[in-house]
């Protein structure tokens, strides 16, 4: 190895150490967060500003949902206008078997505390693991028809897939005389995470077993999507992302590479829909709007499409303006006399600053290594009157041989 190819490497693991080092010292400050934030509360200035945990698992719920997202828009390219359909799926598959929807049944299975309760009553951490899995089956049905379309084709119907089931579910109360999601009320109670009969619903640092829980969902997620990122199939992801014909031309198998993304998207969206349900012990059909996928697809844009980091920034920030942020400025102007509350104009304020870091920082906050050298270096194609030019003279030169 030459001198300067040492150095290249001296420098790339230097680096790598460096990230390893940052994402290490996150990962202790997320954890050991629901001890010093009553600390955090008492510091000047800052202080009034800080999340509660209650708050922060809301937070992550949705930039997990965010870092899903990110393998549809981010990895493969493909404008998602109805991610919520699937947030919605997991948390109803929660309320389908881990309550007393289905009071005509009794079934218990590794849930001991809901043996003599009426309704259908999984584990609900197994009821993670099938809501992912029913999510993904989700995907998989609605990304074969419709992945076959391109840009804005793809991203009406998604839209439309969007709109679509938060519908049904309001209107899932009456199918042929059943039942099946309680319609505008929705399903409550559902039963909540538990070892045995260790029950975290019950416990006094409720959410801090949750808050703990929600971080480890987000580490699995992003560990996946780090290894799937890097792996034959991130690459083919990101062949169709850069150019569609290009990747068909070399043996990219389009429909599978697209649907497998939809797929794993949609799993993490389940998981995150279905611990979401736990958290609040239920599943309303109002949270299941379709702001909620514009939402997210800002967090996937505000930190850096393709950029696991940025998606994670982006989604922390707009999680904590939406749950208590706005709010909490809006009491501070409001005190200081100036009488204006900006939570009813959260989503113009959403998208004020999407315009302005797009405006300032195309590429997000943490841009994606492969976006940033593009936009720095451009794409310098030879204008067709060159080609032309340089063609004649070739052909020139060869007759005059």
């Amino acid at each position: 190895m030459t001198r300067l190819g040492q150095l290249a490497e001296e420098v790339r693991s230097g680096g790598r150490g460096r990230t390893y080092a940052i994402a290490a010292g996150l990962i202790l400050l997320a954890v050991i967060y629901p001890e010093i934030v009553e600390a955090l509360e008492d510091v000047p200035l800052i202080g009034d500003f800080v999340p509660g945990v209650d708050s922060m698992v809301v937070m992550i719920v949705f930039t997990m949902m965010a870092v899903g997202l990110n393998v549809v828009v981010g990895y493969a390219g493909l404008l998602d206008l109805g991610y919520v359909a699937f947030y919605a799926a997991g948390a109803y598959t929660a309320g389908w078997l881990a309550s007393q929807q289905f009071e005509q049944v009794s079934f218990s299975f590794f849930s001991p505390t809901h043996n003599d309760e009426p309704g259908i009553h999984f584990s609900m951490w197994l009821v993670l693991i099938i809501a992912g899995v029913f999510t993904t089956i989700v995907g998989i049905l609605i990304g074969l028809p419709t992945l076959r379309l391109r840009g804005d084709y793809l991203a009406i119907v998604t839209l439309g897939f969007g709109e679509i089931v938060p519908q049904f579910v309001r209107n899932g109360d009456s199918l042929g005389g059943f039942d099946l999601t309680n319609g505008t009320f929705g399903i409550s109670p559902i039963d909540s995470l538990a070892f045995g009969s260790f029950v975290f619903r019950t416990q006094s640092n409720r959410a801090e077993l949750f808050y703990w829980t929600a971080v480890a969902l987000l580490l699995f997620t992003v560990f996946c999507c780090i290894r799937l990122r890097d792996s034959r199939l991130g690459r083919a992801w990101v062949a169709i992302r850069e150019d569609e014909t290009a990747a068909a031309a070399m043996g990219v198998p389009l429909m599978r590479t697209k649907t497998w993304s939809y797929a794993i998207g949609a799993f993490f969206g389940g998981v995150a829909g279905a611990f979401y349900a736990s958290f609040k012990s239920g599943a309303f059909p109002a949270d299941f709007y379709f702001n909620i996928s514009v939402f997210l697809l800002c967090m996937v844009i505000l930190g850096g499409m393709g950029s696991i980091a940025g998606v994670i920034l982006g989604g922390m920030l707009l999680g904590y303006l939406n749950v208590e942020g706005l709010s909490t400025i809006g009491t501070k102007l409001q005190d200081g006399g100036l009488d204006f509350d900006p939570t009813k104009y959260q989503f113009g304020i959403y998208g004020i600053i999407v315009v302005v870091v797009m405006l300032f920082r195309p590429t997000g906050l943490i841009p994606e290594r492969r976006h940033q050298i593009e936009l720095a270096e451009g794409v310098h194609d030879t204008p067709f009157y060159d080609v032309q030019t340089e063609g004649a003279m070739t052909d020139r030169d060869r007759s005059n041989d």
